[in-house]
Order: C-alpha cells, then structure tokens, then sequence
C-alpha cells in the first residue's frame, strides 16, 4: 500500500483510512510503538495492555458473582 506524506500543521503525517486501521486493529487514541531500522524502515506496533492473571481472574470471580443464578439457569 502507498501512502503520501501530507503536511499536517508544522508537522508531516500519514493518513491511515479505515479499513487499513481495523486490519491492524487500531482506533483512534491508540498508542503504536515506532522503531525505526536499518536503510530507513519504518515499523508501527500497537502497544496492547497487558492484563496480569490476578485482574484476570478476579474480573471473572466477579462476573460469576454477577451473574450466578443467570449461570445456573444455563447450566
């Protein structure tokens, strides 16, 4: 895919249309990780949270609370 660099205020940027930002899973506000490698590759990466398995676990132990008798009912 081509894309132009356009000036954006005093800056310069890069304009990602929609489809290109959902293949890639990105949204508005998100924060992407720029690296940039040897002969002047440019490389975005997403910065994804990462959920520590005591949250994890504790956000589920909640929902069961939650929804207990819904659960039950489907059991």
């Amino acid at each position: 895919m081509i894309k132009t660099i356009t000036k954006v205020g005093n800056s310069q940027g890069i304009m990602l249309d929609a489809a290109l930002m959902d293949l890639a899973r990105l949204k508005v506000g998100d924060q992407v990780n720029l690296t940039v490698h040897e002969g002047g590759a440019i490389y975005l990466t997403p910065v994804r949270p990462v959920v520590a398995p005591e949250e994890a676990s504790a956000a589920v132990r909640q929902v069961m609370k939650d929804y207990a008798r819904t659960m039950k009912r489907l059991a």
